[in-house]
C-alpha cells in the first residue's frame, strides 16, 4: 500500500529560503531543482505558489495552497453557523429531503435599479394574465429558468432583511447585489454587503444601467474586488454580470447565475414533512378580512389546513398563487396569499400548521402571554461584551460578531487589523468576527444588524443616531463608545478573556421638590415633599441639590410615607413624607433627586 504524501500549507508568495525551510531541505537542493524547471531564482527571490509545488511535488510532498484552505475553513464555519431557519431541516429524515428552489432577495442602493430588475425579470418571465386585487400585494413570484424554478422576494431593501432575519424567519437563498454602472458602488451598497454577509448568504452581483453613456463597468468590477467580490473574469469567485433592465440585457444571465450559485449549497426540504415558513406580508381587505402572504420552507401548505403565525391563528379558507389563480397546495419555496386568519400576522414571522383550531388557539394565547411577559421585563441584550466569555463556555455562541463604526477612513483598517490580531493571539480559541466596518455615525440598520446577527456595535469617536439609539432599547443591542483607541482593544482583550467587569449608569427616576420640614422624634427629620417628575422610591438612591448645587451625594433612603403610610413609591404630582439615612439638614426649597444604579446594555 503506498504512503500518503505529508501536505505541505504554502502561501501565494515565499522565498527560495523560506520553501526549502517548509520543506525541510537544503537551499541549494531546491535551487538546483527551480534550475532543471527552467528557473533561476536566488536564495532570497520569491517564487509563487504553483512554482513551489512543483519543487514541492518532486521532493515527495503534495502541496496545497495556504490561502484556498483558510478560505475553506471559512466556508465550513460559514456552513457551522448558517442560516437559523436551516435548523427546520434537522428534525427531517435525510432520506426525505429534496431539493428546492432558491429563494432570492435583490438588494443595493436605492436609485440602482432595482425595482426595474425585478419588473423586468417578472414581465419577461412570468405567464401573462394576473389578476388584481390580492396579486398586486403578494410581494414575493416565481419564474422559470432552464425548467427550474426561482422564487423572487419583493422586499424594498436591506432593512427588510435584516428585520426578517432578527426574527429567525428567513432572509433569502441568494442576494442579487445590484450596482449601478454610472454610479458605482455606494454607502447603502456596502451596508447591503454587510447585512447579506452576516446572513452567511451567497452573492450575485448585478451591474446595471450599463447601457447609460457614462457607465463604467470595469470601475465598477474595481470597486467590487475591494470590497472582496472578485469577478470571475478577474479570478475571484462572485459572478458579476451587467445588465440592463430597460432593454432586457443580461436578464438570463443573471438567472443562470442564481442557479449556478445555489448547485453549490445544499438548499433542501421536506414536501411530506410539517409545512412551516414565513410571513412576507399581511393586510387587511374590506371585503375579504385579513390576507397574508406566506412563504413555504418546509411541508406542503394545504387548503383547511389550521395556521398559526406569530400570535395570529386561522383555518385556511382560501389560498391564491402571484398571479390571483386560487390553489389547493404550496409546497416548499411556494409564496401564496391566505385567507382565514383571524388577526394580522407581522412581516419576519414564523408560521407553523397544528391539529385543530384548539391547538391553535391554546398556542396563540401562549405566544401572547409570553410577549406580555417580556414588555414588563427591563430590556437585556442575548449577548454583551461583559457576557461574552461566559456565553461562550456554556455553549450559546461560538464566535464574537462585532460591527464598527469610527470617525474617518484612516482609523477604519488599522482598527480592523489589531481587532484581527486580537483575535489571532486569543488562546482561548475564541474568533472575533469584524461583520461589518465603515466610517459614520452608529445608524439603525447597524442596530437591527446587531440585532439579527447577536453582534456587539463599537463605535470609534462617532455618535449614535436618534432612531438608532431608540432601536437598540428596544432590541437589546450592546453599543459601546470610545475615544481612545487604546480602551477599545483593551477592553476586547479582557472580554476574550472573560475579565472585562460589567459598566454600572446611573439613571435618575424622578425627583421631589422640600415644601416643608418636620422634626419627630425618635423618628428624626422628615422632608414634607411634592413629587415634580417620575417617582420616589423606596429602594431608590438619593441626592440633594441646593441653588443647583449637590450637598448630599449616593443616600439611602430611610422612610417613604403617603399619609401616615409606609409605602415602595409615590409617583408625580403626590405628596410624601422623606427621610435619609445620612442627611437631615433639609431646607424648603431643596430638591432630591431619586436615582437607581443599571447595568449598560
Amino acid at each position: 500500500m503506498a504512503q500518503e504524501k505529508q501536505i505541505i500549507l504554502v502561501p501565494d508568495y515565499l522565498t527560495v529560503r523560506e520553501l526549502a525551510d517548509l520543506i525541510g531541505a537544503s537551499p541549494i537542493d531546491v535551487m538546483k531543482r527551480l534550475i532543471a524547471n527552467g528557473i533561476m531564482a536566488s536564495i532570497n527571490q520569491q517564487v509563487d505558489f504553483d512554482t513551489a509545488a512543483i519543487v514541492i511535488e518532486e521532493m515527495g510532498f503534495e502541496a496545497q495552497s495556504a490561502s484556498a484552505a483558510v478560505a475553506q475553513q471559512e466556508r465550513e464555519r460559514r456552513a457551522e453557523t448558517s442560516q437559523t431557519w436551516r435548523k427546520v431541516y434537522t428534525r427531517e429524515k435525510p432520506a426525505n429531503l429534496q431539493k428546492r428552489p432558491p429563494i432570492v432577495t435583490i438588494l443595493g442602493h436605492v436609485d440602482h435599479g432595482k425595482t426595474t430588475l425585478l419588473d423586468t425579470i417578472r414581465k419577461t418571465k412570468v405567464a401573462e394574465g394576473e389578476a388584481g386585487g390580492i396579486t398586486q400585494h403578494i410581494g414575493a413570484y416565481r419564474v422559470m429558468h432552464n425548467n427550474r424554478q426561482i422564487t423572487f422576494l419583493d422586499t424594498p431593501g436591506h432593512e427588510a432583511f435584516t428585520a426578517m432575519r432578527a426574527r429567525g424567519a428567513q432572509g433569502a437563498d441568494v442576494v442579487v447585489l445590484v450596482v449601478a454602472a454610472d454610479d458605482g458602488v455606494m454607502p447603502t451598497t456596502r451596508e447591503a454587503l454587510n447585512h447579506a454577509r452576516a446572513a452567511n448568504v451567497p452573492i450575485v452581483v448585478a451591474i446595471t444601467k450599463v447601457d447609460k453613456r457614462n457607465a463604467n463597468v470595469e470601475r465598477v468590477k474595481q470597486e467590487l474586488a475591494e470590497l472582496g467580490l472578485t469577478p470571475m473574469d478577474w479570478d475571484g469567485e462572485t459572478f458579476v454580470v451587467p445588465v440592463s433592465a430597460t432593454q432586457g440585457e443580461g436578464i438570463e444571465d443573471v438567472l443562470e447565475a442564481v442557479l449556478l450559485t445555489v448547485d453549490e449549497t445544499e438548499i433542501v426540504a421536506n414536501p411530506e414533512g410539517d409545512p412551516s415558513g414565513t410571513v412576507l406580508e399581511a393586510r387587511v381587505d374590506r371585503n375579504r378580512g385579513v390576507i397574508a402572504t406566506l412563504l413555504v420552507f418546509n411541508g406542503t401548505l394545504k387548503l383547511g389546513d389550521e395556521v398559526v403565525a406569530g400570535t395570529a391563528y386561522g383555518r385556511l379558507k382560501a389560498m391564491y398563487d402571484e398571479t390571483g389563480k386560487q390553489v389547493k397546495s404550496a409546497g416548499p419555496s411556494t409564496p401564496v396569499a391566505v385567507l382565514g386568519l383571524h388577526d394580522m400576522p407581522q412581516p419576519g414571522e414564523t408560521f407553523e400548521v397544528v391539529k385543530n383550531e384548539k391547538t391553535a388557539r391554546a398556542l396563540s394565547e401562549e405566544r401572547k402571554q409570553t410577549a406580555a411577559d417580556l414588555r414588563l421585563q427591563p430590556a437585556r441584550g442575548a449577548v454583551t461584551l461583559e457576557d461574552f466569555f461566559t456565553a461562550f463556555h456554556a455553549g450559546e455562541t461560538k464566535e464574537m460578531n462585532v460591527i464598527l463604526k469610527v470617525d474617518v477612513q484612516g482609523s477604519l483598517q488599522p482598527i480592523v487589523d489589531n481587532l484581527e490580531r486580537i483575535s489571532e493571539e486569543n488562546k482561548e480559541g475564541i474568533r472575533l468576527r469584524v461583520l461589518a466596518a465603515d466610517v459614520g455615525n452608529i445608524s439603525e440598520s447597524d442596530v437591527m444588524l446587531g440585532s439579527a446577527s447577536n453582534a456587539i456595535v463599537i463605535g470609534f469617536k462617532v455618535d449614535i443616531d436618534t432612531a438608532a439609539r431608540r432601536s437598540a432599547d428596544s432590541h437589546a443591542v450592546d453599543i459601546r463608545q470610545y475615544e481612545v483607541i487604546y480602551k477599545l482593544f483593551e477592553d476586547i482583550e479582557l472580554a476574550l478573556k472573560g475579565m472585562l467587569e460589567p459598566v454600572y449608569n446611573e439613571r435618575t427616576i424622578g425627583v421631589a421638590e422640600v415644601r416643608q420640614v418636620f422634626k419627630i422624634s425618635k423618628v428624626g427629620t422628615i422632608a414634607g415633599c411634592m413629587v415634580r417628575e417620575g417617582e420616589a422610591r423606596r429602594n431608590a438612591r438619593a441626592r440633594v441639590k441646593r441653588g443647583g448645587q449637590v450637598i448630599v451625594e449616593n443616600s439611602a433612603v430611610s422612610s417613604l410615607k403617603r399619609l401616615q403610610e409606609d409605602v415602595r413609591e409615590v409617583r408625580t404630582g403626590f405628596e410624601c413624607g422623606i427621610g435619609l439615612a445620612t442627611f437631615s439638614d433639609f431646607r424648603e426649597g431643596d430638591t432630591i433627586e431619586f436615582f437607581v444604579s443599571e447595568r449598560a446594555t
